[in-house]
């Protein structure tokens, strides 16, 4: 289960409002949703929880680059709304990558061969003639190795394993510090995080009334 909050900080303290994400599909539409509830472009926090698993938060100060932290990034890729958080800048990542992946997955066809390759049909005389030779040799080899490799698919999987999300908190770990929320403070925030971080900012009241 998911819960959104907005908080906006006032001359008379903080406006708090839960906040529908049903329309917001980018970094760019939450950020939009946070200035537009700014009064006098003060600072706006965003809250986005799953329950039990993960927690965000974007600030934005007026018109300054959005703010982000996230408690436990490989936890929210999993999550639609996470993902929005979790943008290339916050990552590490090349702007773009996804997409230029997905772009070269779209050039090779389901058989494994990419646009403009002869099929598996005009090879087919060349690959029997050859496949004698090939068990062969594997023979061979599998005799002469004493230990052979028991999980073929284990060098590919640690390689994708480097390029894949981190596990634990990730982003600006200063986010709250200015409210009272330390660095250290915010690492050990786990389940009911915003009650926590309401308290420290003195929002606990206007909080719980949305709630």
């Amino acid at each position: 289960m998911y819960f959104a909050a907005l908080l906006a900080r006032t001359e008379d303290g903080w406006e708090a409002s839960d906040t529908e994400l049903d329309d917001v599909e980018t970094l760019s539409d939450l950020t939009d949703l946070a200035q537009e509830a700014s009064v006098d472009e003060d600072t706006v926090l965003v809250y986005i929880e799953q329950e039990d698993a993960w927690f965000g938060i974007l600030r934005v100060d007026g018109e300054e680059d959005p703010r982000i932290y996230v408690s436990d990034a490989s936890a929210a890729a999993r999550s639609s709304y996470g993902e929005i958080l979790l943008t290339d800048e916050l990552l590490g990542r090349e702007p773009g990558a996804e997409d230029e992946i997905a772009a070269l997955e779209e050039l090779v066809d389901l058989d494994g061969t990419e646009d403009g390759e002869p099929d598996g049909s005009a090879s087919s005389s060349a690959s029997s003639a050859t496949t004698t030779d090939r068990t062969t040799t594997r023979d061979a080899d599998t005799d002469s190795d004493p230990d052979p490799d028991p999980d073929p698919d284990s060098h590919s999987a640690s390689d994708s394993d480097s390029d894949s999300v981190p596990a634990g908190p990730i982003g600006e770990l200063g986010i709250l510090a200015d409210f009272g929320v330390s660095e250290k403070d915010l690492l050990t925030l786990r389940t009911d995080a915003l009650t926590e971080i309401a308290d420290a900012l003195g929002a606990s009241e206007v909080l719980e009334a949305v709630r």
